[in-house]
């Protein structure tokens, strides 16, 4: 079989998805498969091989059977590479278009699970317009969640842009800081609880959980010692505790609540499942479409731990990618 791996990208997170990319070429070809690699540079051209990529709607890519868009962030984990793919008539590993879209935007994603009544941490939602408008009703809103609260902006990942604001002086500036990186910005309440992950595969009819792994920060960049960017990718930055130091009743809410999450986003292949533990209690935090996939990110480490390995994992992925689209190619539209 021929896989098509797509990484780099014009967002934030380019670096993460190259390191991404690289593991997952270096899986694909442990599981017995030919990989054509596509990156795709800062200013948003794809290239293979040192040559751009000429893309022909209906006509797929590079002839691969498959392809794997190893991509963190706007312009890859938003829905418009897996539009993309679809207009080219080629099988995707992960979300489809609507799953990604929706889960990569904090606002919509907990606009979706509120009206579920899916248990989170309280939140204020902004536009750089409202914001603008009637600063201090917002400002208002803001105050009832306490302190400390999280600023973020509404469609990024790996914790770039977030401000951790402990005094409210401080959030004039951290909510003119994310509005920098979107017009859409989230502010959340601080949660007393553990942070815990865990790592779904399948589909939204048919999906499986991975052990749940707690995330213990050991070194951050940001006051307050939360789970920064540097925490995440400076070695020696995190530790993954495995299996998460929690109850049994809330491991088992973990796994039900990220089933279920997983569903009613209609997604489908993988996404990591994020959660506040504390006690009994179990909030969602967020549903990740493309964590990042070294074979030492958390999403691997979690399915490593729960009897999968690397390889069987990019296998897993590439199998339900055709499925879906041998699936899909069978609708009349």
């Amino acid at each position: 079989m021929i896989v098509a791996v797509i990484c780099g990208g014009r967002s934030s997170e380019r670096e993460v998805s190259l390191l991404s990319g690289a593991a997952v070429r270096e899986g694909v070809e442990l599981a017995g498969h030919e990989v054509r690699m596509i990156e795709i540079d800062g200013e948003g051209r794809w290239l293979h091989e040192g040559s751009e990529v000429a893309l022909s709607p209906g006509h797929g890519l590079l002839d691969a059977d498959v392809v794997f868009p190893v991509l963190h962030g706007p312009f890859g984990e938003d829905g418009t590479i897996q539009g993309l793919l679809e207009m080219l008539d080629v099988a995707y590993v992960g979300c489809g278009v609507r799953a990604s879209a929706v889960c990569i935007d904090k606002l919509a994603f907990k606009q979706l699970i509120d009206h579920l009544s899916i248990p989170q941490v309280p939140f204020v939602a902004l536009t750089r317009s409202a914001y603008d408008a009637d600063r201090a009703a917002l400002e208002g809103q803001i105050a009832q969640l306490g302190l400390p609260l999280f600023v973020k902006p509404a469609r990024l990942g790996s914790s770039v842009g977030i401000v951790r604001v402990a005094d409210a002086a401080e959030l004039p500036a951290a909510l003119e800081q994310a509005f920098t990186y979107d017009p859409r910005v989230i502010v959340e309440a601080a949660s007393a609880g553990i942070e815990v992950e865990c790592s779904v595969l399948g589909t939204a009819d048919a999906a499986e959980v991975s052990v749940a792994g707690e995330i213990v920060v050991l070194q951050s960049a940001s006051p307050g010692g939360w789970y920064d960017y540097e925490a995440k990718y400076t070695p020696g930055g995190m530790d993954l505790v495995v299996p998460a130091r929690i109850s049994a009743l809330a491991a088992q809410r973990v796994r039900e609540l990220a089933i279920r999450a997983f569903s009613e986003s209609d997604c489908c292949g993988l996404a990591r499942a994020d959660f506040f533990v504390d006690g009994d209690d179990v909030l969602v935090n967020e549903l990740n479409t493309m964590p990042g996939f070294t074979s030492t990110s958390v999403y691997a480490r979690l399915w490593q731990e729960s009897g999968l390995e690397y390889p069987d994992l990019c296998q897993r992925l590439l199998e339900i990618a055709l499925a879906r689209h041998r699936e899909q190619s069978g609708y009349r539209f």
